[in-house]
């Protein structure tokens, strides 16, 4: 999606050749007609599929996931990170999860009331790096005997092999850019 890759160019900022910060568009900001493209390239790419349903993890793939549901006119659910106080564990589907960025294994959760059999799951999210995050996902809906029928990302860094190793499990996945590079400072796309 060249318009994902010239924002990525305009406000990216390659920290290490491992992680790039795109906190303007994707992870502290919201930039709403960009999202709002990624949601329509998400529908395009996965229309056929009959998706009832978006699943996402909190927070960062929350904006995207949901221009992607307006579009497709179907509900998103998210993962929550936390347990809150009127969470009942029981009632959840829960991975434990490690984040790339972040540095720490967080247990991620669904509500078991939003994941049926008869659900054909989209999940979206903005990053991938090594996949865990998509790979929790994956397996709560697996459990919940719901259909996947693909990974919609928005940035896959594909020198990592989070995206790869998914795909080579026979996952579908769709990614809107791909970097290929962040050393030595620069953005390298597909």
């Amino acid at each position: 999606m060249e318009l994902l890759k010239q924002r990525i160019r305009e406000v990216g900022t390659v920290l290490s050749n491992e992680v790039i910060k795109l906190d303007a568009i994707l992870n502290h900001a919201v930039d709403p007609a960009l999202t709002t493209a990624m949601g329509r390239e998400f529908t395009r790419l996965f229309r056929e599929d009959n998706v009832t349903k978006i699943l996402t993890i909190e927070s960062s793939g929350i904006p995207i996931a949901f221009a992607a549901a307006q579009d497709l006119n179907v509900p998103m659910v998210f993962a929550r990170r936390k347990k809150s106080l009127n969470s009942d564990t029981s009632e959840t589907y829960s991975e434990r999860v490690p984040s790339f960025t972040k540095g720490y294994v967080t247990d991620i959760m669904v509500s078991r009331e939003f994941l049926t059999a008869e659900d054909r799951i989209l999940v979206i999210d903005d990053f991938i790096a090594n996949g865990d995050a998509a790979r929790g996902l994956i397996r709560i809906i697996r459990r919940s005997g719901a259909h996947l029928v693909g990974v919609g990302i928005a940035v896959e860094k594909s020198f990592q092999a989070g995206g790869r190793t998914i795909r080579e499990s026979g996952v579908r996945v769709e990614s809107l850019a791909k970097i290929t590079s962040l050393a030595p400072g620069r953005i390298e796309f597909e």
